[in-house]
C-alpha cells in the first residue's frame, strides 16, 4: 500500500486525564520524549483546562514549552472554551484539539454548555486565532459520533450536521470521536461517508475508544474509507471523565503494527515504542497497561515499511 497514516499519540492528555495517580511532570517530559524518539511526530502534551476538574492536567502549561524543544515534533493541546485556547496558543501549541459533543447531554457533562453554544466557541476561537501573528491549526473532534452513555444512539444525520457546523466556522481539520467506544465498524463506514459528504477532505482523523474490543476493527474500517490519521494512546490508557462507561484508547503499539504489517507507513520504530511503556508503568503503579504487541512481543516476520 506504501501509503502514510498520520498518528497522534494522545497518551500524555486522554491517557492520563482519568489516571488514578499523578504522573510527576519530570517523567511526563522523559516520557514524551521516549514517545518522539520513537518516531511519534504529533503528540496531544496536555489540556487547557480546569486543575479542579482534571488535576492530572495541571501542569500543561509548565510542560508544553519544554516539549517544544523537541525537534521536529508537532505539538497539540486540547481546549474547551476560549480562556483554554488562548493558554494554549500563548503556551506555543502547534495544534488546538476543540470537543464538539454530537449528544447535547455529553457536551453539558463536558464542557458545561449544549452542542450549538460549543460551536458558537469554536467559532470564536478561530477568529481570536486568526487574528494573533502566528498561526495556530484547529483540529474540531467532533464527540460522541457514534454513540453516547447518556444519550444512547446518536442519528448519523445529527453527526453530519456538527460536522458541518465546525467545517462553517472554520476548522481546519475535523475528527468524529468514538468517546464511549461504543462504534462498530459498519457504524464507522457510515458515519464517515456521511461526515465526508458533509465535509469533503476536512475530515482528516478517527479517534478511537476500545471499551468494546472494537477499537482496531473500527480502525481498519477508517481507513477502507479513506480516513489517514488516527489518535491512539501507549498501553491503551484513557477515557472521558464526563462520559460514564468511557474506557481506554486503542492501543498505539498495536495499531502501528497493525498498519505497518499491512504497507502502511507510520514512521515508527515498534521496538522502541515498546521501550517507552516502563516507564509509564513505573509511573503510574495502579494502571494496566494493554497491548497484544506487548504480551506477545514482535513476531520474526514484522517489518516496518521503509
Amino acid at each position: 500500500m506504501n501509503q502514510e497514516v498520520r498518528l497522534c499519540e494522545v497518551g500524555p492528555r486522554d491517557g492520563l486525564q482519568m489516571a488514578k495517580g499523578m504522573m510527576p511532570g519530570a517523567d511526563k517530559l522523559r516520557w514524551i520524549r521516549q514517545l518522539a524518539d520513537a518516531g511519534l511526530r504529533e503528540i496531544e502534551v496536555g489540556s487547557f483546562v480546569s486543575p479542579r476538574l482534571v488535576p492530572q492536567m495541571a501542569d500543561t502549561g509548565d510542560i508544553l514549552p519544554e516539549v517544544l524543544k523537541i525537534d521536529g515534533l508537532t505539538v497539540c493541546a486540547l481546549a474547551c472554551n476560549l480562556k483554554g485556547a488562548i493558554a494554549a496558543y500563548e503556551a506555543g501549541a502547534h495544534v488546538l484539539a476543540f470537543p464538539v459533543s454530537v449528544s447535547d447531554t455529553h457536551s453539558r457533562a463536558n464542557v458545561g454548555k449544549g452542542t450549538d453554544a460549543q460551536v458558537d466557541m469554536l467559532a470564536a476561537i478561530v477568529d481570536w486565532v486568526r487574528s494573533q501573528a502566528r498561526p495556530m491549526r484547529i483540529d474540531a473532534a467532533v464527540a460522541t459520533a457514534f454513540g453516547c452513555s447518556m444519550e444512547g444512539e446518536v442519528p448519523v444525520r445529527r453527526v453530519a450536521e456538527v460536522a458541518a457546523a465546525v467545517a462553517r466556522v472554520g476548522a481546519d481539520e475535523i475528527a468524529l470521536a468514538d468517546t464511549v467506544g461504543y462504534a462498530h465498524p459498519g457504524r464507522v463506514r457510515e458515519a464517515v461517508r456521511a461526515a465526508q459528504d458533509a465535509v469533503g477532505a476536512r475530515l482528516t482523523k478517527l479517534h478511537l475508544h476500545d471499551t468494546m474490543g472494537l477499537g482496531l476493527a473500527n480502525a481498519l474500517a477508517g481507513l477502507d474509507e479513506g480516513i489517514r490519521a488516527f489518535d491512539s494512546c501507549l498501553g491503551g490508557l484513557g477515557g472521558c471523565p464526563f462520559a460514564p462507561g468511557a474506557s481506554g484508547n486503542i492501543v498505539t503499539e498495536d495499531l502501528v503494527f497493525m498498519l505497518e504489517s499491512m504497507g502502511y507507513r507510520t514512521g515508527v520504530d515498534l521496538p522502541r515504542l515498546l521501550a517507552a511503556r516502563p516507564l509509564l508503568a513505573e509511573s503510574l503503579p495502579q494502571e494496566t497497561l494493554r497491548s497484544g504487541v506487548a504480551a506477545a512481543g514482535i513476531p520474526g516476520t514484522y517489518a516496518a515499511t521503509a
